[in-house]
């Protein structure tokens, strides 16, 4: 152990403020240099001062207990503080990934008109099975799903057989917001002639198409 540790290890366990600290620290670190230059050895200088905590028990008992009581407060309270500041950026952690919803007709990153329109198009794209055009314009996680095998499976829950498409249903929309990215979410029912399917598509900021659930 070298002096500076030592020194440090007593500071720590003495009961008193900052500053009283620093006085006791820095005149420490003065008696052990001194009697190091008269050419005393650091181990034989810490011997004869006696261990940590029995130098920083004689410093606390000339410690009034009005002082000990006030460094005891203060210590809590900053394990207080320091618990408190870490549930704050938990908290605003959890509300930055959670997704949170807003109206689509305050948004600044979609267009009404244009997501529906989108949704209508990704609808008919799927009908026609046409998923050469359909991957155009989707994100990278969407590229391999976006497939005949997959798409038929998705279908076959409700229906092998759907008929042809008869008519679009109204559009529901909302924004989500999920950490920094924004998605436009619809929802539209399709009836067909031999069933009807609820679509629910999902666009990033770019309109790429994002997702796909089908009920």
């Amino acid at each position: 152990m070298d002096a500076k540790k030592y020194v440090n290890a007593i500071v720590r366990k003495i009961k008193c403020n900052g500053n009283k600290k620093k006085e006791i620290k820095k005149q420490l670190l003065m008696d052990i240099d001194m009697r190091m230059k008269q050419g005393e050895a650091l181990e034989e200088i810490i011997l004869q001062m006696g261990t940590v905590k029995e130098i920083a028990d004689s410093f606390n008992e000339n410690i009034s207990l009005e002082e000990q009581k006030r460094y005891a407060g203060n210590k809590v309270m900053k394990i207080v503080i320091s618990a408190i500041t870490v549930l704050v950026f938990l908290g605003l952690f959890v509300y930055w990934i959670f997704p949170k919803w807003y109206d689509i007709e305050q948004s600044k990153y979609f267009n009404k008109e244009q997501v529906e329109s989108a949704m209508k198009e990704t609808i008919e794209l799927l009908d026609a099975g046409d998923y050469t055009a359909l991957r155009e314009n989707v994100t990278p996680q969407m590229q391999t799903l976006l497939n005949a095998e997959t798409i038929e499976d998705v279908k076959g829950v409700l229906s092998d057989d759907w008929g042809e498409r008869k008519m679009f249903g109204a559009v529901y929309l909302v924004e989500m917001v999920q950490g920094s990215k924004h998605f436009a979410i619809g929802e539209i029912t399709v009836t067909y002639e031999n069933v009807s399917a609820t679509y629910r598509l999902t666009y990033d900021a770019d309109m790429r198409l994002a997702g796909i659930y089908v009920r």
